[in-house]
């Protein structure tokens, strides 16, 4: 029989902090070592899982989980799994496994530098275009590109403008329910190693370089008949592994933008994300409008989805190849890497447990894959809310991980 425990709501604190922690947490005060091993699987699982369910923290908190026996295609436990909780950056998954199937794995993050009028004397009588496609690696390194394509064409000097075409997204540089107080990233398609300087930087560097600017620096869109000059790049996966492994917030928004530019509009709103991540919950056998999906980080204080939502998403991607070649090496590994690396080192999880973590105040979330004594492969979702500390969320979570993978 399955499970199903209503914990009572606790007061919470909805201020958003930074990305998630890895802090070793502490244990759960609940004792299953005398649990009888001999039961089969999975009803041993779900005694073990049954006792974890009275701990106090219960009387003062939520839980919405559910796990999924991907191997015999079923359920094998859910508590309040249609619960709609914030789920921190567990959010993450949903983005990611929207954007690889929408876009596909050989899907590129690209910035563009073009030329407008005539190149004579090692002069450019026109202006130069950087456009803008909300890639969060562009760094130095891919600016000096940009300046040694100009070297290679003899151009020693600009006159004209440098235009910084921000038309692949909206103007908005925060998401939708964002904290004022928090290090909330800077949401614009002209990036340079995280920050909002692309233009000043690029004019500097031709500087320094000694390319001659006799211009001034605007925005504007790429007019038709622009010619290419450099094009540089940052695959689905180099996103993928900064965004998952180290939960980074910046890497998940530009991937929830350019689930948005996928539709073609422009500029890429939220909105449209929203309308792409939706058509896909459909999918998966769920009413979209039964969530409410704000950004692609987990950022908001607005999004609220269920732990039976987030085990469809992971269901589907394991069941196609196309997103799972891509998704599963980009989760953080229990006691090995990511926001996982002090975690779950037990013999039984550690290097097995490949899931999202998720940390805002008042919520600790965990979702992912694991392979279980009996050699099934699970997914899971576990969003605890209401949580005073993080780190008993956290500890809850080791502790039905580590149940579901040892004998």
């Amino acid at each position: 029989m399955l499970v199903a425990v209503t914990p009572v709501m606790a007061q919470t604190d909805d201020t958003v902090v930074d990305n998630d922690e890895s802090n070793t947490p502490d244990s759960v005060s609940v004792d299953t070592t005398h649990v009888m091993s001999s039961l089969p699987w999975p009803q041993n699982i779900k005694v073990k899982l049954d006792r974890l369910m009275t701990s106090k923290m219960f009387e003062t908190s939520q839980l919405g989980m559910e796990i999924y026996d991907l191997t015999d295609d079923s359920v094998i436990y859910k508590v309040n799994e249609k619960m709609l909780l914030r789920p921190a950056s567990t959010m993450k998954l949903i983005t990611a496994i929207t954007a690889i199937d929408k876009l596909g794995g050989s899907y590129q993050f690209r910035t563009s530098l073009y030329y407008t009028g005539k190149i004579s004397n090692k002069t450019l009588n026109g202006d130069l275009y950087c456009v803008g496609g909300f890639d969060p690696r562009f760094n130095s390194d891919d600016m000096n590109a940009f300046v040694e394509s100009l070297h290679r064409m003899g151009v020693d000097t600009i006159r004209g403008r440098l235009y910084g075409d921000l038309s692949m997204k909206d103007t908005a540089k925060l998401g939708e329910g964002w904290c004022w107080d928090d290090e909330n990233p800077t949401l614009t398609p002209l990036l340079i190693s995280r920050k909002d300087l692309f233009m000043d930087r690029f004019r500097q560097a031709l500087q320094n370089d000694s390319v001659h600017v006799d211009a001034i620096t605007d925005t504007g869109a790429l007019p038709n008949g622009a010619f290419s000059i450099c094009t540089r790049f940052h695959t689905i996966d180099q996103i993928l592994m900064n965004m998952m492994k180290e939960s980074d917030n910046l890497y998940a928004e530009s991937m929830f933008y350019q689930i948005a530019a996928s539709t073609g509009n422009r500029p890429a709103t939220a909105r449209s994300a929203r309308a792409i991540i939706r058509q896909l919950i459909k999918k998966v056998g769920l009413d979209p409008r039964g969530y409410r999906i704000a950004d692609g980080s987990g950022l908001s204080l607005y999004n609220y989805i269920s732990p039976e939502l987030e085990t469809r998403f992971l269901k589907y991607a394991y069941e196609n190849s196309n997103i799972y070649l891509h998704l599963y090496p980009s989760l953080p590994i229990a006691g090995q890497d990511g926001t996982l690396k002090n975690r779950m080192k037990g013999s039984f999880t550690d290097g097995n447990v490949h899931a999202k973590t998720g940390t805002v105040t008042g919520i600790s979330s965990l979702s992912g894959y694991c392979t279980a004594s009996n050699g099934h492969k699970l997914c899971f979702c576990i969003i605890n809310q209401g949580m005073l500390h993080g780190k008993n969320g956290r500890a809850f979570q080791d502790r039905v991980c580590s149940i579901l993978c040892q004998p």
